[in-house]
């Protein structure tokens, strides 16, 4: 549903009518809700806003925050939780449990639900009819990972041998109505760029639910689907199930089998003392500091931080579990660095985590800390190799701003530098510079911010209607998003020692197929001077790879930008040449497929 990048045609806020029509059909659509819970998706006294898309698709959303619902056919009869929604109300919706974290790879993959990747409890399959809306959950995490709608009765189900598509999905985790949103976020730590696992925090806890008890009336729903999470005994799937849990599943290759050594080199990780893993987090801790976390990174949610960083830094074979240190959670491990002096770090009540928002470079454990080159491990060389046996440079790509003649006052007024560019974190720590130096924090609601004539020309001249008052504070939370919206954006792309920095968002490389002369098929690429690619060296860097014949071409009106042509359907193969070897992040490829009726 949200796997190709579409502007909204119109984004408006909702009337006080239309909130209460909205609120009456989410009642209907999800009749488990309370009142409790449709407060925290659609709180009475915000604004709700509702942007439009040429789709018909309509997706609500907090004012300046997260969106929580979205309605695909525009009238109301198909309306979804957007994830978001369900961390919040994890039990909004009824939920089939995957038989495992590895079953998340095809559904954030943008497959469809399965019934073979489905674990069926004990007491038997949940009561269930075609065209309802259900959610996604992984074993021993209980933030669902997508939403869709059911696409037979439970009776059909067993008749067909739970065989077959289970759930369309229309929306999970990491597609692009989740990274849409400003504030964008993980609800834990088992959530992975490429999967969701168990959470360390929840598995513990979740060991301890009595199976047998009986859900109450009130809490029906909720019960099944935490004793269906309890319950899961099969966490890992074999290479039978894998083939039926998505409708295309045949050009991804799970991790393989661990040997025998590799299992008992884990086995006897997990025999470290408490002073031992303190000790390893540690190292991890300043080995992913010196390496991977940069200052631009900053603010980065601690469930990154661990995910991304700290976990790739630890050795190999060793299982890094944060549960068995004396911290026994990632927040209290994380504030006990920052009480030392190492990093600074602060809860974000909104998102309800801990962020890491400083870096103490001069830190005695920092200075002292002799870190490492982290060895690669084999990878296959058709991926990462180029025919001529060069190997593929890193490709940065990083969304910059320059200040505007609207923000320039206040740049001036701290003595920042209006010629320059700036990551977000850096253009939000000069408006707060000039709010901590005007001392503009309202004494009476901390979490609000006065805005002085200077701040607010600075927010709003030019974009507030005629004849419509200015407002005159806003909330700490929307001040940075406001602020950089006011800014120039530019991208910067680096690649090795070229680096090139451009006006405008970054465009993405688009790869279409079509037909040519009856049958045959013809592959276009273009966009690809964004990412610093050379036209002439990708068509002959693709002529030896698939072994076809290529071409390049200039873009009519479009001087300076080429294309490469492939002879054949490529486009998936392509795709996946581009991210593995080029390093061109996949948000930013659009496939077009025209050979498809």
């Amino acid at each position: 549903m949200f796997k190709k990048n579409v502007d909204a045609k119109a984004l408006q806020r909702l009337s006080g009518a239309d909130k209460k029509k909205l609120r009456r059909t989410a009642k209907q659509r999800f009749p488990q809700a309370s009142d409790d819970d449709l407060d925290a998706i659609l709180p009475p006294k915000v604004e709700i806003t509702v942007a439009k898309y040429p789709s018909r698709t309509l997706v609500y959303g907090i004012e300046g925050e997260l969106p929580m619902l979205f309605d695909i056919d525009g009238r109301g009869h198909e309306l979804f939780p957007t994830v978001y929604a369900l961390w919040k109300v994890p039990y909004l919706l009824p939920a089939f449990t995957l038989k495992g974290g590895e079953v998340s790879h095809f559904i954030l993959g943008g497959a469809d639900l399965m019934f073979p990747g489905i674990s069926v409890p004990p007491e038997g399959l949940p009561s269930f009819q075609a065209g309802q809306p259900w959610s996604v959950k992984v074993p021993g995490n209980p933030a669902p990972i997508a939403v869709g709608t059911t696409t037979m009765s439970n009776t059909e189900a067993l008749k067909a041998g739970l065989r077959g598509k289970a759930l369309r999905i229309a929306h999970y985790y990491k597609d692009l109505l989740w990274a849409s949103a400003d504030g964008r976020y993980v609800p834990n730590e088992g959530f992975y760029d490429d999967m969701v696992i168990e959470d360390p925090n929840f598995a513990s806890a979740s060991q301890h639910i009595d199976s047998s008890e009986e859900p109450s009336e009130g809490k029906q729903d909720k019960a099944a689907v935490d004793v269906s999470e309890c319950l899961t005994e099969d966490h890992a799937i074999n290479s039978e199930t894998i083939e039926n849990v998505t409708a295309s599943t045949s050009e991804l290759n799970l991790p393989q089998e661990k040997t025998t050594k590799e299992q008992t080199e884990e086995k006897e990780h997990q025999h470290l003392s408490t002073e031992e893993i303190d000790s390893l987090l540690d190292i991890c801790l300043l080995q992913a500091l010196h390496m991977n976390v940069k200052d631009k990174d900053l603010p980065m949610p601690g469930s990154i931080l661990w995910s991304n960083h700290i976990l790739p830094c630890r050795p190999p074979g060793v299982t890094l579990d944060i549960k068995k240190s004396s911290h026994k959670k990632l927040s209290k491990w994380l504030q006990s660095k920052s009480s030392s002096g190492l990093i600074s770090v602060k809860e974000d009540k909104h998102k309800k985590e801990v962020m890491l928002i400083g870096i103490s470079r001069k830190h005695p454990d920092y200075t002292a800390f002799k870190h490492h080159k982290r060895v690669q491990e084999p990878v296959e060389q058709h991926d990462n190799i180029v025919a001529d046996g060069s190997s593929t440079k890193q490709l940065e790509v990083d969304e910059i701003y320059k200040p505007s003649s609207h923000v320039n006052p206040i740049f001036l007024a701290v003595d920042a530098d209006t010629g320059k560019y700036y990551s977000a974190s850096e253009a939000f720590d000069v408006v707060f510079r000039y709010v901590e130096k005007e001392n503009l924090v309202k004494q009476t609601d901390k979490a609000k911010v006065i805005l002085d004539a200077t701040l607010c020309d600075a927010l709003y001249k030019g974009a507030v209607k005629k004849g419509s008052a200015y407002p005159s504070e806003i909330h700490k939370k929307d001040l940075g998003s406001t602020f950089i919206n006011r800014m120039q954006i530019h991208h910067r792309v680096a690649r090795g020692n070229e680096v090139a920095i451009r006006k405008g968002a970054i465009r993405t490389v688009q790869i279409m197929t079509e037909r040519r002369q009856g049958n045959k098929k013809m592959t276009r690429v273009s966009g690809l001077e964004c990412f610093l690619l050379d036209a002439d060296s990708l068509a002959s860097e693709l002529q030896k790879k698939f072994a076809c014949s290529t071409t390049t071409a200039e873009l009519p009106g479009k001087k300076g930008q080429h294309e490469v042509l492939i002879q054949g359907g490529v486009i998936e193969n392509l795709a996946k040449h581009l991210v593995d070897h080029h390093g061109v992040p996949k948000r930013y490829i659009e496939v077009y497929d025209k050979t498809k009726k």
